[in-house]
């Protein structure tokens, strides 16, 4: 389980690889909370006229068990609410 987020950040670079459009790794940036650690690679912007692509996901790591969650590729912030939303105990 890591306990920062150098340790995440290892973590995650042994499963989470995003490649940039030239086909070289995106740089992983880690952004810790209460319950976990997200881990989210940052494209370059695209090219005038033309759109960046669709889809992909960013990797959250639990605090409590180094559990690996992947959830969409929002906004750190949203992509935070959205794990903790499926965290909390149901009922």
């Amino acid at each position: 389980m890591p306990a920062t987020a150098e340790e995440a950040l290892a973590a995650a670079r042994a499963r989470f690889e995003v490649r940039d459009p030239e086909g070289n790794p995106a740089p992983l940036y880690v952004v810790e909370f209460d319950i976990g650690f997200l881990v989210h690679a940052v494209m370059p912007p695209p090219p005038p006229g033309t759109q960046a692509p669709l889809g992909g996901s960013h990797m959250v790591i639990s605090k409590s068990d180094g559990a690996v969650t992947y959830v969409p590729n929002f906004p750190p912030d949203s992509a935070i609410e959205l794990y903790r939303s499926l965290r909390r105990p149901h009922g």
